[in-house]
């Protein structure tokens, strides 16, 4: 019971829902995350902490940055929420419609350019 209860604390937060969706269609780069949300680093890293600590996201570095996935789901519990992300949050929300918009804009710069340009 303690895991299923971490992984709805991990999920109670807007912020950390909105990362999971962005998450859900692709690995992205902690600027990339930046850049949609408007966040700061501080503030994304942050979240995607509280999402590893929880084991849904795994992280890889490439020279200077950070890469987020989500981990694969380990029972049917998460394979449920992962489908949800996708299949639910991601098309019926105007606010998750728009974070996805603002990622594809985003994932075509360079990532040297995305830690200057702020939206």
């Amino acid at each position: 019971m303690k895991e299923e209860l971490n992984l709805f604390k991990a999920l109670s937060d807007e912020t950390r829902l909105r990362i999971m969706v962005l998450l859900s269609e692709k690995e992205l780069c902690v600027c990339h995350l930046e850049w949609t949300l408007g966040l700061t680093q501080a503030k994304v890293s942050r979240h995607l902490t509280t999402l590893k600590n929880a084991g849904l996201v795994k992280a890889r570095r490439q020279g200077l940055w950070m890469f987020y996935s989500l981990n694969n789901p380990r029972n049917e519990l998460e394979r449920a929420i992962y489908r949800y992300l996708k299949e639910y949050f991601a098309k019926k929300h105007d606010l998750f419609k728009k974070d996805l918009a603002n990622m594809k804009k985003c994932i075509v710069k360079p990532l040297k350019k995305l830690t200057t340009i702020r939206k």
